[in-house]
Protein backbone atom coordinates (compact mmCIF):
# COMPACT_ATOMS: atom_id res chain seq x y z
CA UNK A 1 0.00 0.00 0.00
CA UNK A 2 2.85 2.30 0.95
CA UNK A 3 5.74 0.78 2.03
CA UNK A 4 7.10 -0.77 5.30
CA UNK A 5 5.77 -4.21 4.35
CA UNK A 6 8.39 -5.75 5.76
CA UNK A 7 7.50 -4.26 9.17
CA UNK A 8 4.65 -6.90 9.02
CA UNK A 9 6.33 -10.10 6.97
CA UNK A 10 9.30 -10.75 9.33
CA UNK A 11 8.06 -10.54 12.26
CA UNK A 12 5.04 -13.16 10.43
CA UNK A 13 8.20 -15.05 9.60
CA UNK A 14 9.41 -15.24 13.16
CA UNK A 15 6.02 -15.95 14.41
CA UNK A 16 6.14 -19.09 11.95
CA UNK A 17 9.67 -20.44 13.30
CA UNK A 18 12.17 -19.45 11.72
CA UNK A 19 15.68 -17.93 13.21
CA UNK A 20 16.11 -14.59 13.10
CA UNK A 21 18.38 -15.39 9.91
CA UNK A 22 16.76 -17.34 7.83
CA UNK A 23 13.52 -14.35 8.72
CA UNK A 24 15.36 -11.86 7.39
CA UNK A 25 16.78 -13.66 4.22
CA UNK A 26 13.62 -15.23 3.17
CA UNK A 27 11.77 -11.95 3.66
CA UNK A 28 14.34 -10.92 0.70
CA UNK A 29 13.30 -13.31 -2.20
CA UNK A 30 9.89 -12.02 -1.66
CA UNK A 31 11.00 -8.06 -1.77
CA UNK A 32 13.07 -8.63 -4.81
CA UNK A 33 9.79 -10.39 -6.52
CA UNK A 34 7.74 -6.91 -5.58
CA UNK A 35 11.03 -4.77 -6.96
CA UNK A 36 11.15 -6.38 -9.92
CA UNK A 37 7.00 -5.62 -10.41
CA UNK A 38 7.56 -2.23 -9.32
CA UNK A 39 9.84 -1.04 -11.26
CA UNK A 40 8.46 -2.32 -14.40
CA UNK A 41 5.31 -0.42 -13.20
CA UNK A 42 6.87 2.76 -12.94
CA UNK A 43 8.50 1.99 -16.41
CA UNK A 44 4.64 0.85 -17.90
CA UNK A 45 3.91 4.71 -16.28
CA UNK A 46 6.57 6.40 -17.72
CA UNK A 47 7.91 7.13 -14.73
CA UNK A 48 11.73 5.85 -14.87
CA UNK A 49 14.88 7.65 -14.78
CA UNK A 50 17.56 4.31 -15.05
CA UNK A 51 20.53 6.49 -15.15
CA UNK A 52 19.85 8.60 -12.10
CA UNK A 53 18.48 5.08 -10.56
CA UNK A 54 21.53 3.09 -10.77
CA UNK A 55 24.37 5.79 -9.90
CA UNK A 56 22.11 5.98 -6.72
CA UNK A 57 21.66 2.34 -6.46
CA UNK A 58 25.68 1.92 -6.62
CA UNK A 59 26.32 4.04 -3.60
CA UNK A 60 24.06 1.74 -1.24
CA UNK A 61 25.98 -1.64 -2.38
CA UNK A 62 28.77 -1.69 0.07
CA UNK A 63 26.86 -1.54 2.63
CA UNK A 64 24.06 -3.70 2.27
CA UNK A 65 26.76 -6.47 1.26
CA UNK A 66 28.25 -5.64 5.06
CA UNK A 67 25.07 -5.09 6.71
CA UNK A 68 23.88 -8.61 5.06
CA UNK A 69 27.44 -10.06 6.56
CA UNK A 70 26.43 -8.67 9.95
CA UNK A 71 22.65 -9.95 9.58
CA UNK A 72 23.25 -13.69 9.85
CA UNK A 73 25.49 -13.54 12.32
CA UNK A 74 23.75 -11.66 14.89
CA UNK A 75 22.41 -13.20 17.77
CA UNK A 76 18.36 -13.98 17.50
CA UNK A 77 17.52 -11.89 21.06
CA UNK A 78 19.50 -9.44 19.72
CA UNK A 79 17.64 -9.53 16.64
CA UNK A 80 13.91 -9.42 18.21
CA UNK A 81 15.24 -6.30 20.15
CA UNK A 82 16.76 -4.49 17.69
CA UNK A 83 13.56 -5.31 15.07
CA UNK A 84 11.63 -4.07 17.72
CA UNK A 85 13.22 -0.59 18.46
CA UNK A 86 12.80 -0.24 14.82
CA UNK A 87 9.59 -0.83 14.60
CA UNK A 88 8.43 1.70 17.01
CA UNK A 89 10.44 4.38 15.31
CA UNK A 90 8.03 3.55 12.15
CA UNK A 91 5.45 4.02 14.29
CA UNK A 92 6.68 7.59 15.61
CA UNK A 93 7.24 8.40 11.59
CA UNK A 94 3.69 7.43 11.41
CA UNK A 95 2.28 10.20 14.18
CA UNK A 96 4.72 12.38 12.77
CA UNK A 97 5.50 12.81 9.35
CA UNK A 98 7.86 15.16 7.47
CA UNK A 99 6.94 18.52 6.64
CA UNK A 100 7.33 18.85 2.97
CA UNK A 101 10.71 20.88 1.79
CA UNK A 102 10.57 23.99 0.13
CA UNK A 103 11.21 22.70 -3.83
CA UNK A 104 12.27 26.69 -4.79
CA UNK A 105 15.72 25.94 -2.30
CA UNK A 106 18.55 24.76 -5.09
CA UNK A 107 19.79 21.43 -4.10
CA UNK A 108 23.73 22.42 -2.80
CA UNK A 109 27.00 20.60 -3.37
CA UNK A 110 27.13 19.61 0.23
CA UNK A 111 23.42 18.70 0.40
CA UNK A 112 24.02 16.51 -1.98
CA UNK A 113 27.69 15.22 -0.90
CA UNK A 114 25.44 14.34 2.31
CA UNK A 115 22.78 12.23 0.63
CA UNK A 116 25.31 10.41 -0.82
CA UNK A 117 26.70 9.65 2.74
CA UNK A 118 23.10 8.88 3.54
CA UNK A 119 22.98 6.45 0.79
CA UNK A 120 25.58 4.60 1.75
CA UNK A 121 24.22 4.41 5.08
CA UNK A 122 20.97 3.28 3.98
CA UNK A 123 22.25 0.72 2.02
CA UNK A 124 23.80 -0.88 5.26
CA UNK A 125 20.43 -0.88 7.21
CA UNK A 126 19.01 -2.46 4.62
CA UNK A 127 21.26 -5.28 4.14
CA UNK A 128 20.86 -5.53 7.96
CA UNK A 129 17.42 -5.29 8.97
CA UNK A 130 15.54 -3.98 5.58
CA UNK A 131 12.32 -2.88 7.43
CA UNK A 132 11.32 0.66 7.18
CA UNK A 133 14.25 1.55 4.93
CA UNK A 134 11.34 2.13 2.64
CA UNK A 135 10.33 5.47 4.73
CA UNK A 136 13.93 6.13 5.12
CA UNK A 137 14.95 5.95 1.63
CA UNK A 138 11.34 8.66 0.45
CA UNK A 139 12.77 10.76 2.75
CA UNK A 140 16.34 11.34 1.89
CA UNK A 141 15.28 11.36 -2.10
CA UNK A 142 12.51 13.62 -0.94
CA UNK A 143 14.28 16.27 1.23
CA UNK A 144 17.35 15.79 0.89
CA UNK A 145 17.57 15.03 -3.03
CA UNK A 146 14.34 17.12 -3.68
CA UNK A 147 12.63 14.64 -5.36
CA UNK A 148 8.77 14.67 -5.73
CA UNK A 149 7.01 11.65 -4.24
CA UNK A 150 6.61 10.08 -7.24
CA UNK A 151 9.55 9.58 -8.44
CA UNK A 152 11.39 9.18 -4.82
CA UNK A 153 8.62 5.95 -4.91
CA UNK A 154 10.17 5.32 -8.32
CA UNK A 155 14.06 5.61 -7.51
CA UNK A 156 13.08 3.43 -4.23
CA UNK A 157 11.86 0.65 -5.83
CA UNK A 158 15.10 0.31 -8.42
CA UNK A 159 17.34 1.00 -5.91
CA UNK A 160 15.66 -1.61 -3.52
CA UNK A 161 15.75 -4.10 -6.19
CA UNK A 162 19.22 -3.73 -6.71
CA UNK A 163 20.88 -4.01 -3.44
CA UNK A 164 18.83 -6.95 -2.35
CA UNK A 165 20.39 -9.10 -5.08
CA UNK A 166 23.71 -8.99 -3.60
CA UNK A 167 22.07 -8.78 -0.05
CA UNK A 168 19.92 -12.28 -0.58
CA UNK A 169 22.97 -13.84 -2.12
CA UNK A 170 24.89 -13.59 1.31
CA UNK A 171 21.59 -15.23 2.84
CA UNK A 172 21.97 -17.34 0.28
CA UNK A 173 25.18 -18.52 0.81
CA UNK A 174 24.73 -19.31 4.43
CA UNK A 175 22.11 -20.78 4.05
CA UNK A 176 19.50 -18.64 5.46
CA UNK A 177 16.35 -18.87 2.78
CA UNK A 178 13.18 -20.69 3.10
CA UNK A 179 12.19 -20.70 -0.32
CA UNK A 180 9.15 -22.15 -0.11
CA UNK A 181 7.91 -19.51 2.20
CA UNK A 182 9.63 -16.77 0.51
CA UNK A 183 7.85 -17.38 -2.84
CA UNK A 184 4.60 -17.51 -1.56
CA UNK A 185 5.35 -14.33 0.52
CA UNK A 186 6.19 -13.09 -2.95
CA UNK A 187 3.33 -14.26 -4.72
CA UNK A 188 1.29 -12.13 -1.77
CA UNK A 189 3.29 -9.49 -2.18
CA UNK A 190 2.03 -9.26 -5.93
CA UNK A 191 -1.05 -9.51 -5.56
CA UNK A 192 -1.66 -7.13 -2.29
CA UNK A 193 0.52 -4.55 -4.23
CA UNK A 194 -1.86 -4.37 -6.37
CA UNK A 195 -4.84 -4.69 -4.13
CA UNK A 196 -3.22 -1.86 -1.87
CA UNK A 197 -2.03 0.23 -4.56
CA UNK A 198 -5.85 0.72 -5.60
CA UNK A 199 -7.19 0.95 -1.92
CA UNK A 200 -5.11 3.39 -1.00
CA UNK A 201 -5.85 5.76 -4.30
CA UNK A 202 -9.74 5.19 -3.53
CA UNK A 203 -9.30 5.91 0.18
CA UNK A 204 -6.17 8.00 0.81
CA UNK A 205 -3.36 7.40 2.63
CA UNK A 206 -4.71 8.12 5.91
CA UNK A 207 -6.16 3.78 5.82
CA UNK A 208 -2.63 3.37 5.55
CA UNK A 209 -1.59 4.85 8.71
CA UNK A 210 -4.30 3.71 10.51
CA UNK A 211 -4.02 -0.30 9.19
CA UNK A 212 -0.20 -0.12 9.86
CA UNK A 213 -0.19 1.36 12.76
CA UNK A 214 -2.12 -0.96 14.79
CA UNK A 215 -0.41 -4.24 13.24
CA UNK A 216 3.04 -2.46 14.17
CA UNK A 217 1.25 -2.23 17.87
CA UNK A 218 0.44 -5.41 17.72
CA UNK A 219 3.83 -7.04 16.22
CA UNK A 220 5.78 -5.30 19.02
CA UNK A 221 3.83 -6.19 22.04
CA UNK A 222 3.81 -10.07 20.42
CA UNK A 223 7.87 -9.51 19.81
CA UNK A 224 8.40 -8.58 23.49
CA UNK A 225 6.34 -10.95 24.97
CA UNK A 226 3.42 -8.72 26.45
CA UNK A 227 0.92 -11.79 25.35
Amino acid sequence: MAGGGSTLSVPTLLFLGLDAATANGTNRVALLIECVAGVRGFHDQQQSAFADSLRLSLLTLPGALIGAWFAVRIDGEWFRIILSLVMVGVVLSLIFPLKQPDPNVPLTTQRRLLGNLGMVGIGFYGGFIQIGVGFLLIALLFHGFRETLVRANMHKAFIVMIYTIPALLVFVWNENVDWGLGLALGAGNAVGAYVGANLSVKKGEAIVRKVLFVAIIVIVLKLLDFF
